[in-house]
């Protein structure tokens, strides 16, 4: 989560090492547009697009969200009314479209309004990663039925209380960014051996619940 905004912004970062290439931002400003991204599984297809770079089948898309084929292509049929997702090139079997990200970068700004619909966002975002810990859950304690051991070590969880300055802020979120860069891959298509995909989330948001 970018929080360069006085609104939190969801930002998914470009999939490859902060190397010298174009980059692409996708960044929604349209109220109706944001609404339209309210929804868990066009949200999961977002972040499953932009953070891969590679192009995804609906009935992809749908196994991983838990859709039916049909219900996914309407959902991409709306990310791409909105300039979110665009048609991809067919390799192979070219019975069934295959769709990918706009650009190399998504991010929402309603521009800090009351009331703003990027908060339903935000809620539908920690969702999605509460059933990334429970598939994860159910997978470990499977592995401990079958007597395999089970690496708790990946999990990693931290929570911090900081006093920032706006400029401390943007420096933060930018560095974090950065180096977040680093450990992407720089050809999407290529996956070294031994590495597991990992979900990661950060997020900066003011504590307005008073002092103790």
């Amino acid at each position: 989560m970018d929080a360069e905004t006085p609104t939190a912004e969801p930002r998914v970062p470009a999939a490859a090492k902060g190397g010298p290439r174009p980059e692409k931002k996708v960044e929604i400003t349209d109220p109706k547009a944001i609404r339209a991204l309210a929804h868990a599984a066009r949200l999961e297809v977002i972040s499953e697009l932009f953070s891969t770079q590679v192009s995804r089948t609906a009935t992809e898309l749908a196994a991983q969200t838990g859709l039916t084929p049909s219900a996914m292509s309407y959902h991409l049929r709306v990310l791409q009314k909105w300039g979110i997702v665009v048609p991809a090139a067919t390799a192979g079997d070219a019975r069934e479209r295959r769709w990918k990200a706009a650009g190399t970068d998504f991010s929402i700004n309603s521009g800090g309004g009351v009331a703003s619909p990027e908060f339903a966002v935000l809620d539908l975002e920690l969702h999605a990663f509460r059933r990334r810990v429970d598939a994860y859950a159910r997978t470990r304690d499977e592995r401990r039925r079958r007597g395999e051991p089970a690496d708790s070590s990946s999990v990693v969880l931290a929570s911090n209380l900081l006093y920032l300055t706006p400029a401390q802020r943007a420096e933060l979120t930018e560095k974090l960014f950065a180096l977040l860069r680093d450990y992407e891959l720089e050809d999407p298509g290529h996956v070294p051996g031994g590495a597991q995909r990992m979900a990661t989330m950060w997020s900066m948001i003011p504590d307005d619940r008073g002092t103790a």
